[in-house]
């Protein structure tokens, strides 16, 4: 049953997102976002490239620019050439594509999909707050023992995440308090929300951060 609601809550964080980009302006769509490298367009650009180009279309990326993470910004690129409303209505109308790697799960496109939507909203002045309930599977996948392409190993050591609106926390040591999604945020390298943090460990990850 959770697996189907995380399908679902990908799926509605994709069609609202679409929504938001039909009615950005240029402007805004080329606001940097909190990704660094990428502005607003770029990452929904990516939200759709993640299901839309194939995998041998990484594979051959991957090998000509030389490691996952630059073909993942190439295709992501590349992408973002189209039309900004090109991009919505694919992201729209695939919405209900699941993604469901073999190592990382469906947890993963959940929160992808979580964090760039942050990428998006926050720094355009946006609210961003994603529901409770998913911003806590996305915090147990980021704390989990294989959170793969979103935390590396040892960012996290020592560390408590302690959500001030949810109720949870995450992981032992040096706290880090805030909102659950900021503090999702951080984890994924988000710089710019530690401000927003309170605790000793925010100067703990933002040190981690810099290296």
């Amino acid at each position: 049953m959770v697996r189907e609601q995380i399908f679902d809550a990908v799926a509605a964080e994709r069609r609202r997102i679409a929504d938001l980009l039909d009615a950005l302006d240029e402007d805004a769509l080329a606001t940097p976002s909190l990704c660094t490298g990428w502005d607003v367009k770029t990452v929904a650009a990516h939200l759709v490239s993640v299901f839309a180009d194939s995998f041998w279309a990484f594979q051959r990326a991957a090998i000509r620019y030389g490691g996952f993470n630059r073909a993942i910004d190439e295709l992501a690129r590349r992408r973002a050439r189209t039309p900004a409303p090109d991009i919505a209505r694919t992201l729209r109308q695939r919405a209900d594509h699941r993604l469901n790697p073999p190592v990382t799960g469906p947890l993963s496109g959940l929160t992808d999909v979580l964090v760039h939507g942050g990428d998006i909203q926050i720094p355009l002045g946006l609210p961003f707050r994603p529901e409770d309930e998913q911003v806590g599977w996305a915090l147990d996948f980021l704390t989990g023992p294989r959170p793969f392409g979103f935390v590396p190993r040892g960012r996290l050591r020592g560390i408590t995440l302690r959500s001030t609106d949810i109720g949870r926390s995450w992981g032992t040591g040096a706290e880090i308090r805030g909102p659950a999604a900021l503090l999702m945020m951080a984890v994924t390298g988000r710089v710019d929300v530690l401000g927003i943090l309170d605790g000793p460990g925010v100067a703990v990850l933002r040190k981690r951060l810099s290296v």
